[in-house]
Formats: C-alpha cells, sequence, structure tokens
C-alpha cells in the first residue's frame, strides 16, 4: 500500500489499542457514558475494516480492565450487555470475514452465559487465517503478575 508512489506506508504486523476514553467522550457532548460506549463498539468496527484493508496481521483490542470491575454497578451492566450482544450479533460476521478472535483475561468474573458465548465466537472462528483479534477482557497488569506468581509458587510446592 502507498500513499503517493514513492512514499510507502510501512504496516506493522500487530496493532494494540487501549479502548479509552469513551466516557470522556460521551461526557463532553452531554450524553450519558453508555452512549460513549456504543460509539466505542461501532469504532471496532471500522477499526477491524481497517486492519483488514491495511494488511494487519494481529489486532489486540484492550476492551475491558479488570479496575472496570470498580465502575458504578449500572455502567458495568451496560457494558456487559453490550459484550453480550456483540458477541450474538457479530460472532457470525467475524467469522465470514475470515476474523480469528481469541479473549484473553480472567474469565471467572463474566457470567456464565458471556464466557459460553466468548467460547462459542473461539470455536467458530478457530480455523479462520485472515486477521487475528484478540480482546483483551477482565484483564490487569497486577492481575496477570500475580496469577503468575500463584502458578509459580505452586509449582515451586509441588517439587
Amino acid at each position: 500500500m502507498t500513499r503517493g508512489s514513492d512514499d510507502p506506508i510501512s504496516v506493522p504486523p500487530h496493532i494494540a489499542i487501549i479502548m479509552d476514553g469513551n466516557g470522556r467522550w460521551a461526557r463532553a457532548r452531554g450524553l450519558p457514558r453508555t452512549a460513549g460506549h456504543k460509539k466505542g463498539a461501532q469504532a471496532v468496527q471500522r477499526t477491524l475494516e481497517a486492519a483488514i484493508d491495511l494488511g494487519v496481521q494481529y489486532l489486540t483490542l484492550f476492551g475491558f480492565s479488570s479496575e472496570n470491575w470498580s465502575r458504578p454497578e449500572g455502567e458495568v451492566f451496560d457494558l456487559m450487555g453490550l459484550l453480550r450482544r456483540y458477541l450474538q450479533s457479530e460472532t457470525a460476521e467475524l467469522h465470514r470475514k475470515n476474523i480469528r478472535i481469541r479473549v484473553i483475561g480472567d474469565r471467572s468474573r463474566f457470567s456464565e452465559d458471556i464466557v459460553a458465548l466468548i467460547k462459542g465466537a473461539e470455536e467458530m472462528t478457530a480455523e479462520n487465517d485472515g486477521l487475528n483479534l484478540t480482546a483483551a477482557l477482565s484483564y490487569g497488569g497486577r492481575q496477570d503478575i500475580a496469577t503468575a506468581a500463584r502458578a509459580i509458587a505452586e509449582k515451586v510446592a509441588a517439587g
């Protein structure tokens, strides 16, 4: 892909995006935070299309950190509803576009139906060899370090 005939664009094989600022975007427009989250979900669609068009191999979207669980209950409820609706309505489209989706993060805090939707999306798209989409959900640096330290301690204790 080129900008002009003499100015090629170098496309990195892996792009990671922290999806942040949707609430601020909404507040700046006098809208509820949930409107910002919905707008962010729409931006995901445009981002996926651009990544495919540019030939990006791996796209990681950091969408919901472990710290986000401490947001107001109503906002977390709305975010989970948005995640649920996205997985229900878009998994088949991801598959049609040859996108493989994988979710990283702590699934234990999600409701059973969301965990099942995640598993279903991963299974449906497992053989796809186009864009590799990784969604980081309920992830966190501190949490990852603590989980790794526990695993190491268990292995040490087991000999």
